[in-house]
């Protein structure tokens, strides 16, 4: 049986793997163990962000001491940019390790899961519209049933690394199909939605007909409460780490998720901390905190100009992209709460959740 494990670690650069070499030389982990990464980093998040590529590069030279090319292809990396404000760098490594179980023990509980898939590459014509949604439905029900996860309502996360147009594709003619956007930024937007509405699919939050190429991007109605998508220049197909909760697993370690209503909605964050939550403070204690082991979120400004009828200037901003603004925003909402920086707040919320607001979740132990 599998028991999961997941280590938040602390980075000073997106080259800094030292704290993962650590976890593998004293023994604490195997590399073989390892099913995927999740990495924070401290670039701007938008297209020209290659501080996710360095970090990737960065983990494949180190694991790639460790484990064969098959091995370590098979594991799920996600980086995304972005820790404005407060927000720290910091690196997420999921390990499924092998325990024996007595065949006549009895299963108590489910225990968190998760499971891994990737689809093939997203052609430039493809991006932001429907073959990119099929794509990943069918990559998260794959993902889905390799974590041992039958059942939609078990769960509760999928993040996913999906491409965006580059310059180079915009501006060609491709047998006739032409990109949904000539802008390199706007394309992240159509490829976190395209994937967002996958999730949604495979999920049975949407029905197919739901959907068509028009509402990508446009139809805000339209969403999935538990994906978190990030679009990199990175990658040309859309990796999928699906994460919920299992009987085919054991251990100690939980996941829950809710979706926050606008950036400042933390209430579904304290119902979902509430199994750990002993005293009345909105922050947790010192030994709370102990037993969160990660929180993911998503954010996003408002189309609307405005949060809870007070107006907001993220998107009249020339200099700095508004998704900047909503990761450091919702971040220090999040940050008062649990009480420390290291959180893994993403940016760009298309079809994730409703305008302005996002999912939220928290993988924790249970005390």
């Amino acid at each position: 049986m599998r028991q999961a494990q997941l280590f938040r670690l602390s980075m000073s650069g997106p080259n800094d793997v030292s704290a993962i070499k650590e976890l593998i030389e004293t023994k604490k982990i195997s590399a073989s163990e390892i099913i995927a990464v999740m990495g924070k980093t401290e670039g701007n998040g938008c297209v020209n962000d290659f501080t996710r590529g360095f970090a990737v590069q960065s983990l494949q030279t180190l694991l790639r001491q460790y484990v064969s090319d098959t091995k370590l292809n098979s594991i799920g990396i996600t980086i995304s940019g972005g820790t404005e404000g407060g927000l720290s760098p910091h690196w997420l490594v999921f390990t499924a390790h092998t325990v024996e179980v007595p065949d006549n023990s009895q299963r108590r509980q489910k225990s968190l899961a998760f499971g891994t898939a990737t689809t093939a590459s997203i052609k430039p014509w493809e991006l932001g519209r429907l073959p990119q949604v099929t794509a990943v439905s069918d990559a998260v029900q794959k993902a889905m049933e390799r974590a041992g996860i039958s059942e939609s309502k078990d769960v509760h996360f999928v993040q996913i690394k999906c491409p965006l147009l580059t310059s180079d594709q915009t501006s060609q003619t491709y047998q006739g199909h032409t990109t949904v956007t000539q802008d390199t930024l706007k394309s992240m937007g159509f490829s976190r939605g395209a994937s967002a509405l996958g999730v949604a699919l495979a999920l049975g939050e949407l029905n197919p007909n739901d959907v068509t190429d028009n509402d990508i991007g446009q139809n805000h109605s339209l969403y999935s409460a538990k994906a978190s998508c990030s679009a990199g220049v990175e990658l040309d197909y859309c990796e999928i780490l699906v994460m919920g909760m299992s009987k085919d697993w054991i251990g100690d370690l939980h996941i829950n998720h809710g979706v926050m209503r606008d950036a400042i909605d933390v209430e579904p964050l304290l119902s979902i901390l509430s199994p750990l939550r002993s005293g009345s403070n909105f922050q947790l204690s010192k030994d709370e905190q102990k037993d969160v082991v990660a929180v993911l979120a998503k954010a996003e400004a408002s189309i609307s100009g405005d949060i809870r009828g007070q107006r907001h200037t993220m998107l009249n901003d020339s200099d700095i992209s508004s998704t900047r603004h909503a990761r450091g925003f919702t971040g220090g909402a999040i940050a008062a709460v649990i009480g420390h920086t290291s959180l893994f707040v993403s940016g760009g919320a298309e079809h994730q959740g409703p305008d302005g607001g996002g999912p939220v979740a928290a993988i924790y132990k249970m005390p």
